[in-house]
């Protein structure tokens, strides 16, 4: 049953009825248990009072009227084991059977027998076990006759209640369906049973967070839109200036002009790309990634860039260190950061990747860093420049602003830290990611 209503309502009524009939086979049992004793003493007494009795005396009016209601049978057996006087006649009687009380069984049923031996005979006092168990059903039936008659009462009282208690879901669910596509508001947790306000609680917090997240793109989108409008509009005035060239030098230059502006247009929708990934922050997939082996597919990746920049790009301390964490995007990050010392160091500079052991031999915690020797950045600034589209003014060569936004949105991503400080005896730049314990 899909239905938490009609599971509630089914579990309930299985219940009452369930106990109900255990109820009833527990009053059937006492009953039956106080129906044994009473017909016990009566069997003992009526045997007790016929012992010393003539059999002469013993006729069926007698004692017929006093116990046909119970369906009491007297046998009287001499000694030597002949039934000398008979109360009632029966298809099938128990035998003569031994003193006191005992059960036996023919083929009428079970009969419950109290024996007496008097001088010269035994005195024998039967009763089928269907007397009893009949008596026992009909007031086992007279106590849940009141409880039979208000289960449909009860029923729809139960009914009422579970409808009761799901009226504040149903409430909830109206708000949901009621909502706006962009109505991200929390929903109100007033009046709310205890077992489904951490419901709510947890809707409010994803709808938060995808508030959060749309935010996020529409502050993206804007950005990206007020970047991108200047790239184009510079590409389509040096087409103009192409097509308006009059000389095969003129037109030359305009190419290459052209050409550098497509360049700087591609990198900028690369990172942009790169940054929108990142941007959701969803859990990355973890896989165990060796940082020094990552550091060196990078540097030979880019080495014809160092090379064009004459720059030394090199490795400097390197320990064997690994962390949890998705490969791909950890190299974007590395990309980024060697991209950038490499373009904003300066020709002729230097710049170093390192992997070190940021803890303890006990509790290692892993550090990349990427140091160059260019002119680096004032500390007022450094919490600015991890900013998307932020650029210092008066920085060269042109970028996009977005290669340390996205380092941040990978570093958080993998829950490490970002840290901008100057290099080695104050020169330059060092961008330090500290990764946290494996």
């Amino acid at each position: 049953m899909s239905s938490l209503r009609a599971r509630l309502l089914a579990w309930l009524l299985a219940g009452v009825v369930f106990v109900g009939a255990a109820g009833g086979w527990i009053v059937y049992r006492n009953a039956l248990a106080e129906a044994d004793a009473f017909f016990d003493y009566h069997l003992r007494e009526t045997a007790l009072i016929l012992r010393d009795q003539p059999v002469e005396y013993m006729l069926p009016q007698q004692i017929a009227p006093a116990d046909a209601a119970y369906d009491f049978v007297v046998q009287v057996w001499s000694l030597d084991g002949v039934r000398v006087y008979l109360s009632r006649p029966h298809a099938t009687l128990p035998e003569i059977t031994t003193l006191g009380f005992s059960t036996v069984s023919t083929a009428e049923g079970r009969w419950r027998v109290y024996g007496a031996q008097a001088l010269t005979r035994v005195i024998q006092v039967a009763q089928p076990m269907s007397v009893r168990e009949k008596r026992a059903a009909e007031l086992a039936l007279r106590t849940l006759a009141p409880f039979a008659l208000l289960l449909p009462v009860l029923a729809l009282l139960i009914w009422l209640a579970v409808g009761q208690a799901l009226r504040p879901l149903e409430r909830l669910t109206g708000l949901v369906k009621a909502r706006h596509v962009n109505a991200l508001e929390p929903l109100p947790d007033a009046r709310l049973p205890d077992e489904v306000r951490p419901l709510v609680g947890a809707l409010n917090e994803l709808l938060a967070r995808l508030q959060a997240a749309l935010g996020r793109e529409r502050a993206f989108m804007a950005d990206a839109a007020h970047e991108l409008r200047t790239p184009l509009t510079a590409l389509h005035l040096q087409m103009d200036m192409l097509a308006r060239a009059s000389g095969e030098a003129e037109r030359s230059a305009a190419m290459e002009r052209l050409s550098a502006g497509v360049q700087r247009a591609i990198r900028l929708v690369e990172q942009m790309l790169a940054l929108a990934r990142e941007e959701p922050r969803t859990p990355p997939r973890r896989v165990p990634v060796e940082l020094a082996g990552l550091a060196r597919e990078v540097l030979a990746e880019l080495l014809p860039l160092a090379d064009a920049h004459h720059i030394d790009l090199g490795v400097g301390a390197v320990q064997p260190l690994t962390v949890p964490g998705d490969p791909d995007a950890l190299r974007t990050l590395l990309r980024n950061l060697i991209d950038n010392a490499v373009r904003y160091g300066g020709d002729g500079g230097r710049v170093d990747v390192s992997v070190e052991n940021g803890g303890s031999a006990a509790a290692p915690r892993a550090e990349l860093a990427v140091t160059d020797s260019g002119p680096g950045i004032p500390p007022e600034e450094r919490a600015r420049v991890i900013d998307r589209f932020y650029r210092r003014a008066g920085t060269a060569p042109p970028g996009s602003g977005l290669g340390l936004a996205i380092v941040k949105a990978i570093a958080d991503a993998h829950g490490a830290t970002l840290t901008l400080a100057s290099g080695s005896g104050g020169r330059g730049l060092k961008v330090s990611v500290s990764f946290p314990p494996p």
